[in-house]
């Protein structure tokens, strides 16, 4: 009965065609098949060449020759090596060819001017070239960095490995800021000039794909942050199942800064202890960071070495007591006044050092900010002018207090006072180094005082404070309103520069007067 009621109906409506089906258009030709019914057709897991795709013949393309093709990575020509210099021997000091380390290193250590092992080096690298486990203590600047590096390099180069995949690293250097895991990478390239070794640092803040596309090609020595490590690990961008060497710097600043649950995952994915070697560094060798040791090094041998002088002498340290209400005015004195080739002003916090960059940019003084939140392309720009001497007065709070190295900083300023001893010696630090003297000026305010005892106590100094001059408590006029820089951004150029007397200043008053609003 329903059959002869819906042959009645397509009676009444003849001119009515049947809809076809998708295929059925595709076989008489009146539709055209889609990408998508061709992306349906290829079964999962293959990947097909771009030839493959375009042709259609169903060649699988080679996956890992594609990755590196495209990518294009050449190594630079590994430049000839120079000949090696016998340095002289001294009493009390160990020559680094002194040690079993690779030629090729030592005419690195040598280039870079390395002539003796500091106390950490001669200590580690015995050891760490014997392939023990350590667990060092030494402070940023103790040269703890060669000591890794260049035993890392002699054990790569002893012992060469064909047929390596790609994405895969033999060392792996695990740093807590992307300062540190750029020095690093640096002075791996320095050290190791005539290894033809490939040293890469990756870390976030910069393409993400750029960088893996970087991992396309077998790594000898991989430098970077938890994070970023983490997520090409677990994006099988990064295979660490080959790694050999594991290296854990500035341990305790990891464990600061939260980063320990991210290593733990990192270790998991690399050999087991025992079949890898493992070297942890720290500025403190605490409970917490010995049981860390324990669990991740295999009969961990424990090295110390304490820095001759916790400050050098090369730098000239001041203090004066200022009122937080009062700092800005000192501040633009001192740049006004001190004939400085770069300066770097620390602050605590982000936000006031904001303030105190939109504060100078409205007195004509240009300077740049460098904080944990600016974004990483940013940061190497700001650096690259900085140390081009494009831009002389940086803002920073403790991120550039470890690992930043730039020649011709002749001032530090202490905007605040650090809440932690060691980081106002690792501030100051910025400066008097490579035998060149520096100053670094402090300012004690009335909530930075508290900081002071823990200061005298880690650098054995009695801290003094004298008062600013009355007319240094005095702001110049601004040469533009403060509201203003903030509508625009204080990233704006201005062309006065400040320092060694020039800068804009005209009439000084009051700075709660009319300069203030």
């Amino acid at each position: 009965m329903f059959r002869n009621i819906i042959a009645k109906i397509r009676g009444i409506f003849k001119t009515q065609q049947p809809v076809k089906s998708r295929k059925a258009q595709v076989r008489t030709g009146k539709r055209k098949d889609t990408d998508r019914s061709k992306k349906r057709a290829v079964k999962p897991g293959k990947t097909f060449s771009a030839e493959a795709r375009k042709t259609g013949n169903g060649k699988k393309a080679p996956v890992r020759e594609r990755r590196v093709l495209n990518k294009k990575i050449e190594l630079p020509p590994k430049p000839e090596m120079p000949p090696l210099e016998d340095i002289p021997a001294e009493e009390g000091k160990t020559r680094f060819q002194d040690l079993a380390v690779a030629p090729e290193v030592l005419a690195g250590t040598q280039s870079a001017g390395f002539r003796y092992c500091t106390e950490i080096q001669a200590k580690c690298l015995p050891l760490a070239l014997e392939g023990k486990d350590l667990a060092a203590k030494a402070q940023t600047g103790t040269g703890k960095t060669a000591a890794f590096l260049a035993s890392s390099m002699t054990k790569l180069l002893k012992n060469p490995k064909e047929n390596r995949r790609p994405g895969t690293c033999r060392v792996l250097v695990l740093e807590p800021t992307r300062e540190l895991a750029m020095q690093i990478e640096k002075d791996a390239h320095q050290i190791g000039t005539y290894t033809g070794l490939y040293c890469k640092a990756v870390f976030g803040g910069i393409d993400y794909k750029e960088q893996k596309d970087a991992l396309a090609f077998p790594v000898d020595i991989l430098a970077g942050t938890p994070g970023r490590m983490l997520d090409y690990a677990e994006s099988h961008a990064l295979d660490l199942s080959e790694t050999e060497i594991l290296v854990i710097d500035e341990a305790d600043r990891m464990l600061d800064m939260g980063f320990i649950p991210d290593v733990r995952r990192i270790v998991s994915k690399l050999p087991p202890s025992g079949k890898r070697q493992t070297m942890l560094f720290s500025a403190t060798l605490e409970p917490e960071i010995l049981r860390l040791a324990d669990r991740w090094l295999e009969n961990p041998i424990t090295v110390e070495a304490e820095p001759e002088h916790v400050v050098t002498d090369l730098i000239d340290q001041k203090f004066f007591a200022v009122m937080e209400s009062r700092k800005i005015p000192f501040l633009l004195h001192l740049i006004h006044t001190e004939p400085f080739e770069r300066m770097i002003i620390f602050g605590n916090l982000k936000h006031k050092n904001a303030r105190i960059c939109e504060e100078l940019h409205s007195y004509g003084v240009e300077c740049e900010q460098l904080s944990g939140d600016v974004a990483q392309e940013k940061r190497i720009k700001v650096l690259d002018r900085f140390k081009e001497g494009k831009c002389r007065v940086l803002i920073a709070t403790d991120v550039a207090a470890r690992g930043l190295h730039v020649e011709g900083i002749t001032h530090v300023i202490n905007f605040d006072l650090p809440e932690q001893a060691e980081d106002y010696v690792h501030r100051i630090g910025r400066t008097g180094r490579a035998g060149h003297r520096g100053t670094s000026i402090s300012f004690v305010c009335e909530f930075g005082a508290f900081n002071v005892p823990a200061i005298e106590e880690y650098t054995g100094l009695e801290i003094k404070t004298v008062q600013p001059e009355d007319e240094a408590l005095i702001a110049p006029e601004r040469v533009k309103p403060l509201r203003e820089v903030r509508e625009h951004g204080s990233s704006g150029r201005t062309s006065h520069s400040g320092g060694h007397g020039r800068g804009g200043f005209g009439r000084r008053h009051s700075y709660g007067g009319r300069g203030r609003r």
